[in-house]
């Protein structure tokens, strides 16, 4: 815990001489700058501002403040299972979820990773994460992970769903009708996407899940663009059936025709890139090359800690490089050099705040620093890091130099839920009792041959070919023809 005095909720707060990236409009930098924050929400912007009597300072000389960095697509609840399956398929992955041990999760374990989880994004300048929960196979399942976030500090959209049942099953349940109703996640803090996927059935059996999102004013996010689960057929069916809305989020889309892409775009809606997955897992190459050839905006997100890193610099640093590195496949294999990269640092960072508020329609609220928006707030700033300085490209600094050890103060809603380092006002004993709780169950009921198979799969056999200059038993026509002679 920081051992500095901090404010209570009332108490003025401002970040005095800060290197400041607003992602406004204009993507103003303001060096030196002071940002007061009053209540809740940003009250003013710029050098050497007059402040009530009473703020608290915090000394930002040396650091970076920006937005609070937004995830739009996260499986909070395997949270507790972080790294498990480092060297997982997707096909593993959806063996061990959806069809053989999802279901060994009981609500109490779904509550515990997403604590875990909350914690992790504040900890890394995460403010705002899309808790794409689809691990709800009963009421009191979404129930608990419902209120793990309302017992979080974050700002949340609760996305649920059910890999266990089709959607258009439990999507269409009076009690699941009624659990959305009682949830009431129309506040500032806590909003609602509806999570699903579409098979590509011709016969397209996930209408009635997008009516029930249509009847109770939600949008939809959904894995679209998935090699060997998701196709252009869904793409195709949510447009012909008029399902596709600017709100939609489609997550990974890394295996979508042009025409897929140019029905997104059409339609005004967003993707979601989880650069780390596709890359590792397989639903395709990260598509954001594609993606900025037709316009169509883009978020980033983490996807899930039971694999990847669970912070955004990583998301930004391997989403520049996965698109710079197609840039120069393609360009190699016509014989070419690249010489400008088209994808730039400050595009990942936009990516990384406003782009996400923008895809979760909270744009109004959050993802830059402007007067009158919400306080939700990062200060990178690391004295004792040689990686803090010097800064010459604030977005190439956040893109590609710091990590979570930089994350120096984290606002949300104008509370101090980060300083100095360390995490404010949360129970981590007890966060870390229950995830080891979940984590002794999973293993218990298992048993220990299942838990280690599972987490170390098979490695495929490797057939090193031949190589003639490796060994000393052969020997070249030349160098025979020399012998000889």
């Amino acid at each position: 815990m920081a051992e500095t005095p901090l404010p209570t909720d009332d108490r003025p707060v401002v970040f005095r001489d800060a290197l400041v990236l607003t992602m406004d409009d204009r993507h103003e930098i303001i060096r030196h700058g002071d940002v007061l924050v009053i209540g809740d929400a940003i009250a003013a912007i710029g050098p050497g501002l007059a402040v009530p009597d009473g703020t608290f300072e915090i000394d930002a000389a040396g650091g970076i403040l920006m937005p609070g960095m937004i995830d739009t697509h996260r499986h909070m609840w395997q949270t507790a299972m972080r790294g498990y399956g480092a060297d997982w398929t997707l096909t593993q992955y959806f063996v061990w979820y959806y069809l053989e041990y999802g279901t060994y999760f009981r609500p109490q374990d779904i509550y515990a990773g997403n604590a875990l989880s909350a914690l992790d994004a504040i900890d890394a300048g995460v403010t705002t994460t899309v808790d794409w929960s689809h691990g709800l196979r009963t009421i009191e399942h979404a129930e608990a992970a419902l209120q793990s976030l309302r017992d979080s500090a974050g700002r949340f959209v609760f996305a649920p769903g059910n890999i266990f049942g089709a959607p258009w099953e439990w999507a269409t349940n009076p009690d699941f009708a009624a659990f959305v109703k009682r949830a009431d996640t129309g506040s500032d803090m806590l909003r609602m996407q509806l999570a699903f996927d579409v098979t590509g059935d011709p016969a397209f059996p996930e209408r009635g899940a997008f009516e029930v999102a249509r009847e109770l004013g939600l949008p939809v996010t959904t894995h679209a663009g998935v090699w060997g689960a998701t196709n252009d057929d869904g793409i195709r069916l949510m447009y012909e059936n008029g399902f596709m809305t600017p709100e939609t989020v489609y997550v990974h889309a890394a295996t979508l025709s042009d025409d897929s892409y140019q029905r997104i775009a059409a339609t005004g809606g967003s993707v979601s890139l989880s650069t780390e997955s596709e890359q590792s897992c397989g639903q395709g190459y990260p598509p954001s090359w594609a993606l900025r050839e037709h316009g169509i905006p883009m978020s980033l997100s983490v996807d899930t800690s039971v694999w990847f890193s669970s912070d955004l610099f990583t998301a930004m640093r391997s989403t520049l490089g996965a698109d710079r590195s197609w840039e120069h496949v393609q360009a190699h294999e016509k014989g070419e050099t690249v010489t400008h990269s088209h994808l730039r640092a400050e595009n990942v960072v936009d990516w990384a705040t406003r782009g996400g508020a923008k895809a979760l329609g909270l744009d109004a609220l959050t993802g830059s620093i402007e007067a009158g928006k919400k306080a939700d707030l990062v200060l990178l700033k690391n004295d004792g890091s040689p990686s803090m300085f010097p800064i010459t490209n604030p977005y190439g600094h956040v893109a590609l130099q710091v990590g979570r050890a930089d994350v120096h103060t984290v606002l949300v809603d104008g509370r101090i839920v980060k300083f100095e380092g360390s995490l404010v006002g949360h129970d981590l004993a007890k966060t870390r009792a229950a995830v080891e709780d979940t984590v002794e169950h999973l293993q218990s009921e298992l048993g220990d041959a299942v838990w280690d198979a599972g987490m170390n799969p098979e490695i495929p056999e490797t057939k090193v070919l031949d190589n003639p200059y490796m060994y000393t038993e052969f020997r070249t026509a030349a160098t025979h023809a020399a012998t000889e002679a």
